[in-house]
């Protein structure tokens, strides 16, 4: 985790409730166009739905949950910095190892399924 400082509101004030309320009805404008405006093309009519919502989370990021949602990010990209990655070999020996896997308990799964499928279609003809 990374330890840096930060000083980040944790409350939730009344001037975040209103940006809250103002977020809640941008994205729902961006609803009511979709079905309000049926001669807009659909695209078109996407598309205002898409920026209602981008224009909803733009209102967001200025509240405190907004805030605390990019300290999340930044911790995530710079906790992505330490990942170690694997070469290329080794992604494609994991993923045949992965593959052969899946195909031997598919096969075992097939064997189980057939000799019980053989079972109750013995037992249903005696």
């Amino acid at each position: 985790m990374n330890t840096k400082a930060s000083n980040i509101q944790t409350g939730t004030s009344g001037a975040d409730m209103a940006k809250y309320a103002l977020a809640f009805l941008v994205a729902a404008a961006g609803v009511a166009v979709y079905y309000l405006m049926p001669a807009w093309p659909g695209p078109v009519r996407g598309l205002v739905v898409a920026l209602g919502f981008a224009a909803a989370i733009a209102v967001v990021s200025f509240t405190a949950l907004g805030g605390r949602g990019k300290e999340f990010f930044s911790e995530s990209l710079f906790e992505l910095r330490k990942v170690v990655w694997p070469t290329r070999q080794e992604a494609t020996r994991i993923t045949g190892v992965v593959l052969l896997v899946v195909l031997v308990i598919s096969l075992i799964l097939f064997v189980l399924d057939f000799f019980i499928q053989w079972g109750i279609q013995q037992l249903l003809t005696h």
